[in-house]
């Protein structure tokens, strides 16, 4: 049996492959930088071997499924194609490893990493289910009929899919490294949108969405009547939110999810509908609902002291003021406090403003330097730049932490795609001298 060896490993789609792979019988095994990331821990608990890069990791009779971010230079892909090994990059193979399968492609400028994990939570519910998430996490199942798993749309990789549904979940501009404007992000969604083969579910409240075409019927949810799924009657309190379900003007069923905002209504939303239309009991779909424990780095929590810690992914402007919402519906008697790490100088050029803007909606706001990204590590402004914009908001670092110590009863919200987390742990270690 061939060994399956994963140039970096660590990636998050990477690591959720490998694992995806592993569950399935197959020999997995990787290599890549030494240093710590989130992703790993499930590597390590499923025993599969994480080796620092070394062109002799390469040796006969293996697949190489070479990440995204490492370029054909590097020194584990040459060595590979010099023993004529195959070489596939990440995209290709899920591209072609989903064709096993009922595919759902979850798609979107914002969201899909949570809606991915919803949605494979419920359809396991009801349907054997092998899914990919895009925090790193992959679960393989032998008797598998369905594929869920999230396709991203930068350097618009995910035209490697042609998957028998998709659910879109908003189109937004975002990388501007790599994209002009929201017009060159359409584009590319109504390319990927021409390849699914059974149907869309989009939101039918994204104005960019509105306009998509397909081959294949789209089915619109949201909270506007004109919507196919219809959210009505949403009731949100410090437990979660409860809604009631209306299929093209009918009653379908009541629904409580355990989370916050009305993005995650409309997550629940396209679960929902295409989980109806693949068959799945309304009775299934509300347990499953119900007991989602959310993804790795969405709105994570955890209480230490009077404070309560949060860490999320949020990197743009819409999640940045998604996640403040959130954390206002869940505890409306406390302060919120942002600490933000904007990510790569490029975003942070163009959503100078925008950031500026949803950071506002914060009680405070605390700013990190900038997280260059292994595609750009300096740019021409700094985070100086951003506090100015931002009223009060002050800098901090992770070698002092200690003045969120003064916020009392207060919500901490650490967002950012970088190495936010650091600073998380840089002072969650001072609340333990």
């Amino acid at each position: 049996m061939t060994i399956y060896h994963f140039v970096g490993i660590k990636g998050s789609g990477m690591s959720a492959l490998a694992q995806v792979l592993h569950d399935m019988g197959y020999q997995v095994q990787g290599s890549d930088v030494e240093k710590q990331f989130f992703t790993q821990y499930a590597l390590e608990q499923s025993g599969i071997k994480i080796l620092p890069f070394d062109k002799e990791n390469i040796q006969p009779g293996m697949s190489i499924i070479a990440g995204n971010a490492y370029p054909d230079t590097h020194e584990e892909i040459e060595r590979a194609r010099e023993l004529d090994l195959p070489v596939v990059r990440y995209h290709r193979f899920l591209g072609e490893f989903m064709e096993n399968f009922i595919s759902v492609a979850v798609t979107g400028a914002h969201g899909k990493t949570s809606t991915t994990g919803l949605l494979a939570h419920v359809m396991k519910g009801g349907k054997p289910t092998s899914f990919l998430i895009g925090d790193g996490t992959g679960k393989g199942d032998r008797a598998a009929e369905y594929f869920v798993f999230e396709a991203c749309e930068y350097r618009r990789h995910f035209l490697s899919y042609f998957p028998d549904y998709a659910i879109m979940t908003n189109i937004d501009f975002d990388h501007p490294d790599y994209f002009a404007n929201i017009e060159d992000v359409f584009s590319a969604f109504q390319e990927m949108s021409w390849q699914v083969k059974k149907g869309i579910f989009a939101c039918g409240d994204d104005e960019q969405l509105q306009k998509i075409q397909a081959k294949v019927p789209v089915v619109f949810y949201g909270f506007a009547e004109e919507n196919d799924f219809q959210a009505r009657n949403v009731v949100k309190s410090t437990d979660g939110t409860t809604f009631d379900v209306f299929v093209r003007n009918t009653f379908y069923h009541t629904f409580s999810i355990p989370t916050y905002g009305d993005h995650n209504v409309l997550n629940a939303l396209a679960v929902i509908g295409l989980c109806n239309y693949e068959g799945i009991d309304a009775k299934i779909i509300e347990e499953q609902l119900k007991t989602f424990e959310g993804v790795k780095r969405r709105f994570s929590q955890k209480e230490i002291g009077g404070q309560v810690i949060i860490d999320d992914y949020a990197h743009h402007p819409t999640e940045i003021k998604a996640t403040i919402d959130a954390a206002k519906q869940k505890y409306p008697d406390r302060d919120i406090i942002a600490v933000f790490q904007p990510h790569t100088f490029t975003r942070t050029q163009t959503f100078l403003q925008e950031f500026a803007d949803s950071l506002s909606q914060a009680d405070k706001v605390y700013l990190c330097e900038i997280f260059g990204s292994a595609r750009e590590n300096h740019g021409k402004l700094s985070i100086e730049d951003l506090r100015q914009k931002v009223e009060g908001a002050e800098t901090i670092s992770e070698e002092d932490t200690s003045v969120l110590q003064k916020h009392e009863n207060a919500v901490i919200v650490f967002m950012g795609a970088g190495d936010i987390q650091k600073f998380q742990q840089a002072y969650e270690d001072t609340l333990k001298v």
